[in-house]
């Protein structure tokens, strides 16, 4: 019997959980590669409390290299910019294509930007998330070293993200103003959102509440404003122009709105859904090309429509565990379906959080620290023992 290739591209949480059950339960002679352009990738769910200060940079990251070596994988860090399908090759940026017999996919998504001009010049996308970090980073520097100067800083999306961003942004950057003896009005934070609620998705209450905690906290929120262009700076800002006329200048100005999927997806012939993600059945198989397996956000479940949030990626990791290796082994393969209604926990940026499910919400610093043990104790599993 000859052993496969098996290729993962992306850290994303499905793949390090992937990893790790691998490293417990691997399969002798098959040859693993991880593919990924970063050497550590980001828990979504401690992002936040990182933006806030809570958390050091290695709280929230996994070390993608420790868990390649645990589940003895090849560990390649390039970029990848396409898929040869005819010979079953990944096609890497900098690296001779890397050939396989099985390949899993897991790179996340990105804020669409290609439709606004100037958003993909001047704004900073949420995502990749280490390219976030690098300007948030910047601007922490900046106004430790200048808290004196005025600050405007435009957050463009009001979905849980979005206003999560919102508002531990603000959490940090106050407390370096407070520290330097500055007056909190040298910042001013805008929440640009198209729509006329916040948190599309979630219920009413839920919606109500953070547009108020928002409000109370002096955060500027714009309701139906769609942003149409990103111009230039003009004395040290961009200038964030909106359909209704709206003309709001600042900088930085961070980009959290429409997932998308890189162009190198649709291109390769994997089939896809309408924005480019990649079609896949119930056993997280492309459909097109079962051979190929997707997760997390870069995938939809054909028949099973879900928001692209981390939880899902979370979930999808032992059923595509199980998957892969069942295929190899030539195994019938267990099928995966995501729950409808997930408990969302969203932080207010001060140690407390919203819980939100289905019709359902509720608010308490009781949440936050449950959210916070549960967070470390899921962490707690990638780190070496």
């Amino acid at each position: 019997m000859v052993l496969p290739n098996l290729v993962l591209i992306g850290g994303g949480h499905s793949h390090a959980i992937a990893l790790k059950l691998w490293g417990i339960n691997p399969i002798p002679g098959v040859r693993l590669t991880l593919i990924t352009n970063t050497c550590y990738t980001p828990y979504s769910g401690m992002l936040p409390g990182h933006v806030a200060g809570f958390y050091k940079f290695e709280e929230i990251h996994l070390d993608l290299r420790y868990l390649s070596q645990f589940s003895q994988a090849q560990f390649c860090l390039e970029q990848v910019i396409g898929l040869d399908l005819i010979n079953n090759q990944v096609i890497c940026q900098n690296y001779p294509p890397i050939s396989f017999d099985y390949l899993s996919i897991d790179i996340g998504s990105t804020p669409k930007t290609d439709q606004v001009p100037g958003a993909s010049t001047y704004a900073i996308r949420a995502k990749p998330v280490p390219q976030f970090l690098e300007a948030w980073n910047q601007l922490i520097n900046q106004v430790i070293n200048t808290p004196q100067n005025t600050y405007s800083v435009s957050i463009v999306g009001g979905g849980a993200g979005g206003v999560e961003l919102a508002l531990n942004m603000q959490t940090r950057l106050q407390n370096i103003l407070q520290n330097s003896h500055q007056p909190l009005d040298n910042l001013t934070i805008h929440l640009l959102h198209q729509g006329s609620t916040l948190l599309t998705g979630h219920n009413d209450w839920v919606s109500k509440r953070f547009q108020q905690i928002l409000k109370e906290r002096k955060i500027q929120i714009y309701l139906n404003e769609k942003v149409t262009k990103i111009a230039p700076k003009i004395d040290n800002n961009y200038q964030i122009i909106c359909q209704s006329g709206l003309i709001i200048p600042s900088n930085p100005i961070f980009w959290v709105t429409q997932a998308s999927a890189p162009n190198w997806i649709k291109e390769s012939g994997l089939m896809t859904d309408e924005k480019g993600f990649i079609l896949v059945n119930n056993y997280l198989q492309s459909l097109s090309h079962p051979h190929i397996f997707a997760t997390g956000d870069i995938a939809t479940i054909e028949h099973y429509p879900r928001p692209k949030a981390g939880v899902f990626a979370v979930r999808q990791g032992q059923p595509l565990f199980n998957n892969l290796q069942r295929i190899i082994l030539d195994k019938p393969l267990k099928s995966y379906i995501p729950q409808k209604y997930y408990l969302s926990l969203i932080g207010t940026g001060d140690k407390k959080a919203i819980a939100s499910w289905g019709c359902f919400g509720w608010e308490s610093s009781w949440l936050w620290t449950w959210k916070d043990y549960i967070d470390r104790q899921f962490m707690a599993k990638f780190k070496p023992k």
